[in-house]
C-alpha cells in the first residue's frame, strides 16, 4: 500500500547549516509514529518541513503518493493534514464549544458540525465545559481543546508536536488516552521528547540525531540500545 507520509532524502540547509540529511522516513495509513531525539536532534525542523513552514533544499515529501514538498502552510489542512503545534492555537475570547464548532463547520453543514463538535467533546472529555471561555483554562484543558479542533475537521494524518509538554502527570496520562483513542480513526506522527509518554502511545520510534534517522524500532528496543543510552540520555556505553 502506498504510505500516507513519505519523505524522500529529505535535506534543509540554513546557510552553512545542515539541519536535516538525506531523511527518509514512511508512515503507514492509521499507523502511530513518535520521533524523538535530543536538542538540535532536527525534530522541529522536520516538523515544520512536514508542514509547509520550511521548505526542503532538495528531497521530496509525499501525502499519499502526492508531491507536497512546496506546499504553503496555509494548504496541510487543504489535503487532509491535521496540525497541532507546540503552543496552542485558539479563538481565546470564544468558548470551547465554538472554537471546535468552527472547524467542523469548515466542511460540514450546520446540523453536521453541531453533533461533530458534540461527539469531539465528548471523545476529549471537555464537553462539561462547552460554554467555558477557551482562554481562561489551564493549559493541559487547553492542548485538549485544540485537539478537538484538529480532529473535528476529519484528517487522515495528524501531526502533534510535544502533545504533553507542561502537563501533569495526571494530564499526561489523559492526553495518551486520547492520543490513542484519535489513532483508531487517523494516522499520527507524534514529535515528542518525554520518554514515558512515549512508551505509552507508541509501538515504533523514529530517532533523529544530527539531522538524520539514526534508528527506528520499539521503544523498548531504542531505549535499551547503548548509542541511543549515550546520544539521548548522555549515558556512556558499558
Amino acid at each position: 500500500m502506498t504510505p500516507i507520509l513519505e519523505t524522500r532524502n529529505l535535506n534543509v540547509r540554513f546557510g552553512g547549516v545542515h539541519a536535516t540529511r538525506d531523511v527518509n522516513f514512511s508512515l503507514a495509513e492509521a499507523e502511530l509514529r513518535c520521533v524523538i531525539g535530543p536538542n538540535g536532534a532536527g525534530k522541529s525542523t522536520f516538523f515544520k518541513l512536514l508542514t509547509g513552514q520550511v521548505k526542503p533544499t532538495s528531497g521530496q515529501i509525499l501525502f499519499r503518493g502526492r508531491d507536497i514538498s512546496n506546499m504553503q502552510p496555509h494548504e496541510p489542512g487543504r489535503l487532509g493534514i491535521g496540525i497541532k503545534t507546540q503552543v496552542p492555537s485558539l479563538f481565546n475570547g470564544l468558548s470551547v464549544w465554538e472554537n471546535v464548532w468552527l472547524s467542523a463547520r469548515r466542511s460540514n453543514s450546520t446540523e453536521q458540525a453541531d453533533r461533530i463538535t458534540r461527539e469531539t467533546l465528548e471523545r476529549v472529555g471537555m464537553l462539561s465545559l462547552r460554554d467555558a471561555t477557551t482562554g481562561l483554562l489551564a493549559h493541559g484543558m487547553r492542548q485538549w481543546v485544540e485537539i478537538g479542533m484538529v480532529t473535528a475537521a476529519d484528517p487522515p494524518l495528524i501531526l502533534l508536536d510535544e502533545p504533553a509538554a507542561g502537563m501533569s502527570d495526571a494530564e499526561v496520562a489523559r492526553t495518551a488516552e486520547l492520543i490513542l483513542e484519535i489513532n483508531r480513526r487517523h494516522a499520527l506522527v507524534v514529535v515528542e521528547h518525554d520518554m514515558n509518554f512515549i512508551r505509552i502511545i507508541a509501538k515504533k520510534v523514529s530517532v533523529l540525531h544530527q539531522g538524520t534517522i539514526l534508528m527506528e524500532g520499539t521503544p523498548d528496543r531504542i531505549m535499551s540500545d547503548p548509542l541511543i543510552q549515550q546520544i539521548y540520555l548522555g549515558k556512556k556505553p558499558h
